[in-house]
């Protein structure tokens, strides 16, 4: 095909419009689905009411309590848990080259629980407490939290350390999480043995994945984290595209492989660290997500991470929703419904994937 330097093959610009379209569609699809999630629940609220709120316009009292203190909170940490852990998974998969790279395969959330167990237990940090609904509440959510993220992010640390002696082989990386999310369940089960029922039960409900524990402080800081990684994974697209064609390709091209390989890594662990450590465990967003958009725009990561923010986003979202209606006025947490969501979905992608 022949074609002056300054002008680009009509193909290519179909090929890129329909990425763009599809990132486009998503975008508009996930403010639409902030909308409607907002305005449902034990007091529905129209969605033109919702919609006024959320653009500063004037609304009633009771209005701007319920969208701004109690469902904004829970729905913007849902779409910034889910893009974050979408993106963080899209990332592990394409520097391990493996299509099982996620968060909660390699053993980082594993490592968060254990964390968690191990403040509820040893520092005091959790304790049941009755009210209406009997719920379990974690009296010092701040020592478990920190607990969580230093337990998962000494998880990641371990991966890369056992990499860099070893190689920073792709399959050294997932061999390793799988070891580390064993030995942490092993771990985990160990203190819930010696737990009495208070402490059994505030290690179990911190595990449960629930977006309605972020304060605005918290979810300042998840958004921060979640944004600086992002942007980083964003301007290294090109890179893993060239990862994704093999090391010795990306080497050629000077890509800095094991650099890339280990700087995604442990940005992407950091992000899952702090996700899990406000938020508890949420499985199956970081491992399907990807998988799902790379059958839709393909492979190329100046397309799939944004994409895979968006999807991850949409899909948390949604299930929180659901979540919260399904069983009302009990709520179901989220990562329940994720795991059954999830599950099914990545059965059918393996089925479909092999028919190809």
């Amino acid at each position: 095909m022949h074609f002056d330097h300054g002008q680009v093959p009509a193909e290519y610009k179909q090929y890129i419009g329909r990425k763009a379209l599809f990132v486009l569609v998503m975008a508009c699809g996930l403010a639409a689905v902030l909308v409607v999630a907002i305005s449902l629940g034990a007091a529905n609220i129209s969605v033109s009411s919702v919609t006024k709120s959320l653009l500063g316009m004037v609304t009633t009292k009771q209005v701007e309590i319920i969208v701004w203190n109690i469902r904004l909170p829970q729905a913007l940490a849902a779409m910034i848990a889910g893009g974050g852990l979408a993106v963080a998974g899209a990332v592990m998969q394409s520097i391990l080259r493996n299509p099982l790279g996620s968060p909660f395969t390699l053993g980082i959330s594993h490592a968060a629980a254990f964390g968690a167990a191990l403040s509820v237990m040893v520092l005091g940090g959790g304790i049941m407490t009755s009210s209406n609904v009997g719920a379990v509440s974690i009296i010092n959510p701040y020592v478990t939290t920190a607990s969580a993220f230093v337990f998962s992010i000494s998880a990641s640390l371990l991966i890369i350390g056992v990499t860099r002696t070893r190689g920073a082989t792709p399959e050294v990386m997932v061999l390793t999480g799988v070891a580390l999310g064993a030995f942490f369940t092993a771990g985990t089960m160990f203190l819930q043995f010696f737990a009495d029922d208070m402490q059994l039960a505030a290690m179990v409900f911190w595990t449960f994945g629930d977006t309605a524990r972020a304060t605005w402080t918290e979810l300042a800081f998840i958004a921060t984290v979640t944004l600086f990684c992002v942007v980083y994974f964003f301007s290294n697209s090109w890179n893993y595209n060239a990862i994704d064609a093999g090391d010795e390709t990306a080497k050629g091209l000077g890509v800095r492989v094991g650099h890339v390989r280990l700087t995604g890594m442990l940005l992407a662990s950091m992000l899952t660290a702090v996700v899990i450590a406000f938020l508890g465990i949420i499985g199956f967003v970081g491992l399907v997500v990807p998988h799902m958009v790379r059958r839709v725009i393909g492979s190329d990561h100046r397309f799939l991470l944004p994409a895979c923010m968006l999807v991850g986003a949409v899909l948390l979202l949604f299930s929180d929703t659901v979540a919260r209606l399904v069983l009302a006025p009990h709520v179901l947490p989220v990562s329940v419904l994720t795991a059954f969501l999830g599950a099914p979905a990545f059965f059918w992608l393996i089925i479909r994937g092999g028919r190809r």
